[in-house]
């Protein structure tokens, strides 16, 4: 057996014939002068250590896969010790004779995506097919909860464990938020599953917090303060704005980035770009000649092609203060500025206008979201079966 003595002839450096690595023998192996060298075990086929020209000693593994030669690098020594770096060799052996590639499977791990990489991709292809003001309500929810906890992370590594305490975290002082926070992010490990990052969603199936249905519906009197509440305001934009959405049900974000190229005056025909709608598609709607005034007196007052705009010309970003002033003057309570939608239809259905009638105005894309308001037809449906019962008697 030849020796490890530097000063022998025979040396580590000029060594030919194989041995079965030793932490000793690991030890004593001399540097080459320039590149690195390799010295194979004489037992296990393919494992070696790899020394440097600097002196680093590092433990690997080559091997074929697929007809092609690889060499897989195991750990340093002497952090990884000879017999520990054996048995990761003779696992890493096992694998490659049930025909894996460890190698690919390892720059695979490392080259997966993260929870940020899941965002940008979701940031430029999904978020544009949303409403703007929906696309920025995500895009923040991204950013202030689900990034500073997941960022970093692996979509691959993510667990229904890691949903479950994200939605217990937020939950703590925004119970109603956490749950749009998992409903954004259950969209996104979707699209992974489609676009080949993982195999299944580890937010499906996450807790949801109660969330009380709350639909707030003004009485005919509460319309009739809040309006002159309104009428009287000195800032007249946003509160032309909020009698606008009063008398055409639409949406906030439809209103304040409404501009005249889509109103036909002549016709009182409103249409709204498939860009402004929640549903993402043109919806076309007549409106009433309250409305029209409106029209008119904003046509009088203002220049460029907003309709509400603010003091520097561009859109109104927000009425909030507005209408907690008339509400307060009108002497109402608890009332949100979305409840003016619901109470638009329970005003058109109390009127006996149809379900139909009823979504084509309100723009809902299904039936079913229309059928939230059913149970506004009970006096009208009452008093046609009364009508019945005085016709028989």
């Amino acid at each position: 057996m030849p020796t490890t003595s530097r000063s022998s002839t025979d040396t580590v450096r000029t060594r030919a014939i194989r041995e079965r690595l030793s932490d000793r023998l690991v030890r004593e192996i001399v540097a080459p002068d320039v590149g690195n060298r390799v010295l194979y075990d004489a037992d296990l086929r393919g494992f070696g250590v790899r020394i440097t020209a600097s002196g680093a000693r590092a433990f690997v593994l080559n091997y074929r896969a697929k007809g092609r030669e690889r060499r897989i690098t195991i750990g340093q020594y002497p952090t990884w010790t000879v017999l520990a770096a054996r048995k990761q060799a003779e696992q890493l052996r096992r694998q490659i004779d049930l025909g894996q590639d460890p190698l690919d499977e390892r720059i695979a791990e490392r080259s997966a995506p993260t929870v940020r990489e899941l965002f940008d991709r979701y940031a430029s292809e999904h978020l544009p097919t949303k409403a703007p003001r929906s696309a920025a309500d995500d895009r923040s929810m991204w950013q202030k909860d689900i990034l500073p906890v997941l960022g970093p992370k692996k979509v691959a590594e993510i667990s229904p464990r890691d949903c479950d305490e994200l939605h217990r975290a937020i939950s703590t002082t925004r119970p109603t938020r956490a749950n749009r926070v998992i409903e954004v992010l259950r969209k996104a490990l979707n699209l992974a599953i489609r676009w080949g990052w993982i195999e299944r969603n580890p937010a499906s199936g996450a807790r949801r917090n109660p969330e009380p249905k709350r639909t707030r519906y003004l009485s005919k009197v509460e319309v009739v303060r809040l309006m002159a509440a309104l009428e009287e305001h000195p800032e007249r934009s946003s509160a032309d704005a909020l009698l606008f959405m009063m008398l055409t049900g639409c949406r906030r974000g439809e209103a304040l980035n409404a501009t005249w190229g889509q109103f036909d005056l002549e016709r009182r025909v409103w249409t709204k770009a498939s860009a402004e709608t929640k549903q993402r598609r043109e919806h076309r709607v007549p409106y009433s000649q309250a409305v029209a005034d409106i029209l008119d007196r904003r046509r009088a007052e203002t220049v460029g092609t907003s309709i509400f705009p603010g003091s520097l010309g561009a859109p109104l970003c927000d009425v909030r203060r507005t209408w907690k002033a008339a509400c307060e003057k009108a002497g109402l309570s608890g009332v949100r500025i979305h409840d003016l939608r619901h109470t638009f239809a329970s005003l058109l259905a109390s009127s006996g206008q149809s379900l139909l009638v009823v979504g084509e105005l309100l723009g809902h894309s299904t039936p079913q979201t229309t059928k939230r308001y059913a149970n506004l037809y009970d006096d009208s449906l009452r008093a046609a079966a009364e009508s019945v019962s005085i016709a028989l008697r």
